[in-house]
């Protein structure tokens, strides 16, 4: 574990050359229940994304099945054209048909036909970082990097990621291609992906977490050891564990996502929370055996 009580490195270099600040904005919570259909108005998911950016966030994580394509589409609207701004974040291998209802589909050319449309609802020449979903069990995962390299090769995506693996498919996916980042679920409560957290260390890949916050589950028999925390930071359990992930790891980059600019202000704060050697080991004890 690094050494807490030193203040982390707020900054991440995406691929070994593209500096992201670690802290991201995640657009799923932009759209409905079941990440389907709209939340709230169009203007407000534009003015949150807006102060995202306007607050220094530089890494947007969105995917083709949110909404789907109303994340992209949003994420178009408020903030291109992106100059020099904003890393965008994509993803692609995965069909919805409702809201409870995800189909993986990788074979080669539904990814080339996904990105395509991902690059015109993003109005972007190439995308910063186009990341595999979910990898399709009956496409060899060979055929599905080889899609993806392809589509590199054309200028049409710079980095590829991947999303939910393990790390024996990690390591296989290394072996095949250049891989920048990973995608697995990972926070307070679950540290599952310890391994595949791991392995990004050691070869320099970013780890977006996803379900930063543990999905709303940061009570029970943590909410007293969280509580406590936060109340010696002057800060919000959801801070609390957010922080964590910063200083457990330089490689982890949370994107947490809202609706709102209330919680959206609260996300970005965690980045000023500096937590003693003490903090991160009673946090560390939280996780489940």
């Amino acid at each position: 574990m690094p050494d807490a009580s030193r203040a982390f490195d707020d900054s991440f270099l995406l691929g070994g050359e593209l500096p992201v600040r670690r802290l991201g904005f995640g657009t799923a919570q932009l759209t409905g229940p079941g990440y389907w259909g709209p939340r709230g108005t169009r203007q407000d998911a534009v003015a949150v994304l807006r102060q995202a950016v306007e607050r220094g966030v530089t890494l947007i994580d969105t995917a083709d099945n949110y909404g789907p394509e109303l994340a992209e589409e949003l994420v178009a609207e408020a903030l291109h054209p992106y100059r020099d701004g904003p890393v965008i974040a994509t993803k692609g291998g995965v069909v919805r048909t409702s809201d409870s209802a995800w189909h993986i589909a990788g074979r080669p050319e539904q990814l080339r036909a996904m990105c395509e449309a991902s690059l015109r609802r993003l109005r972007t020449e190439r995308i910063d970082l186009y990341q595999l979903h979910r990898l399709d069990p009956d496409v060899p995962l060979a055929e599905q990097l080889g899609a993806l390299d392809a589509l590199r090769q054309e200028g049409k995506i710079r980095f590829i990621g991947l999303d939910t693996l393990t790390a024996g498919q990690l390591q296989e996916a290394l072996s095949l291609t250049g891989i920048a980042s990973v995608q697995n679920r990972f926070n307070l409560l679950d540290r599952s992906s310890d391994a595949v957290l791991r392995l990004c260390e050691t070869h320099g890949l970013a780890f977006l977490p996803w379900f930063p916050l543990a999905n709303g589950a940061l009570t029970g028999e943590s909410a007293a050891a969280l509580a406590g925390i936060a109340e010696r930071h002057g800060a919000t359990r959801g801070q609390i564990a957010l922080a964590w992930l910063l200083h457990r790891s330089p490689v982890l980059c949370p994107t947490p996502g809202t609706g709102s600019p209330v919680h959206l202000a609260e996300n970005l704060g965690a980045a000023a929370v500096r937590l003693s050697t003490e903090d991160m080991s009673r946090l560390e004890a939280l996780a489940p055996a």
